[in-house]
């Protein structure tokens, strides 16, 4: 049982990494190298994908749009949804239940089928073409998944701590920002990378909504080299290679609370 163990923690672990690897050797080939000698190495490695990426596609702006929907998007959705979450500890059991349930059924309803209304609603608004449009529906798909896991924690919290403070003289705010926000941070955390990684790599609503190319996110704008009778493949994968610096910053940053949100909450305390 201990080898069988092992070899299936190896085994995993080469599903994750060969794909890894092929991206990021395919992204020192060119397209015809990789066409000639696509899963092996090659001698002709070259940075031109690199090159190419840089000079035709802003990165800097992209990169800036991509940052600027994904953090305000966290940061709404991390507040609002962390506030959420204490109404659920604070609740009665009935109408916890019915709110938590409410955020929760939130993400059983696919995204596709809201892709026409959506649309209409920032039609009708005026903002599509814009980033606080994107920012604003972004946020509404990913609310339940913050309060389904943060809130999900913190009822879990021991109400005694909560009902000690109250007695003490702590009011609604206090008992929120002192107590149950830190006692939360794992959860916090791992909602952080999971929201995180969701708007960052999110195509779907960029490609509904962004019309103009300074409003592109990076997803979106890897999408130009895409064509009808060829594609840039080591172009694209260096791009994706870029692209994903930012969400392996957030995980180094946060993956000691990330890995203690991952169990946590899990058990009924």
């Amino acid at each position: 049982m201990r080898i069988l163990r092992w070899s299936s923690m190896w085994l995993y672990a080469l599903i994750i990494v060969v794909p890894v690897l092929f991206v990021v050797e395919s992204s020192f080939k060119n397209l015809a190298t990789l066409y000639e000698n696509p899963l092996w190495p090659s001698q002709g490695l070259t940075v031109s994908s690199y090159q190419t990426l840089i000079s035709q596609v802003p990165l800097g702006r992209y990169f800036l749009n991509s940052f600027v929907v994904t953090s305000v998007t966290l940061v709404m959705v991390l507040a609002f949804g962390t506030m959420v979450g204490y109404a659920v500890l604070r609740l009665p059991k009935l109408p916890a239940a019915i709110v938590y349930g409410g955020f929760s059924l939130g993400m059983m309803i696919p995204t596709q089928v809201n892709m026409i209304p959506s649309y209409l609603e920032m039609n009708q608004l005026h903002m599509v073409d814009t980033l606080y449009g994107l920012i604003l529906v972004e946020s509404a798909f990913l609310m339940p998944v913050v309060v389904f896991i943060v809130g999900g924690f913190m009822r879990t919290l021991a109400k005694e701590l909560i009902e000690a403070a109250t007695v003490d003289g702590a009011n609604e705010w206090q008992v929120f920002w002192h107590m149950a926000l830190p006692l939360s941070a794992p959860s916090i955390a791992s909602a952080a990378i999971f929201g995180g990684v969701i708007v960052w790599n999110d195509l779907l609503f960029p490609l509904l909504l962004i019309k103009t190319n300074n409003n592109r996110t990076l997803p979106l704008a890897l999408l130009s080299f895409t064509g009808q009778y060829q594609t840039n493949y080591p172009v694209i994968f260096a791009g994706v290679l870029l692209a994903s610096i930012p969400m392996v910053i957030l995980f180094v940053f946060l993956q000691k609370y990330f890995m203690a949100g991952m169990t946590a909450g899990a058990v009924k305390g």
